[in-house]
């Protein structure tokens, strides 16, 4: 069971990035898929999760500026962040736990992604 995480890079505050996380190895479409997210001497962080139904939960720090959507025929989670801030600067996680209930603690999931670079000038 594989995630990979893509799609970070160095944007102005304001700015927009999509990251991608493709699954392989196994079917999520019955699991629950998310994003965490780490920044420099900090505690990994939730950031949002989705069900395989399209259920959505978001952390209050990127509510109405981020959308998590999947392609459960493509195995595919996406995180379309807008209006980046320089506080969003992190390395993005996805992850996947194998249940239909959504949780925002990080030693709920099972399988972890490389992460993902995101860097927000200011």
């Amino acid at each position: 069971v594989q995630l990979q995480a893509s799609g970070g890079g160095l944007v102005q505050a304001g700015g927009s990035l999509r990251l991608s996380c493709a699954a392989s190895g196994r079917t999520f479409s019955r699991y629950v898929m998310g994003w965490f997210r780490q920044a420099p001497g900090k505690e990994r962080e939730f950031v949002s999760v989705i069900t395989w139904g399209g259920s959505v939960y978001y952390a209050d720090s990127v509510k109405a500026r981020f959308t998590i959507s999947r392609d459960n025929a493509k195995n595919t989670m996406y995180l379309q962040m807008n209006s980046l801030k320089p506080e969003d600067t992190a390395v993005y996680y996805c992850t996947a736990r194998d249940s239909t209930v959504i949780v925002t603690t990080p030693s709920s999931y099972y399988y972890w992604g490389q992460g993902t670079l995101v860097t927000v000038s200011s």
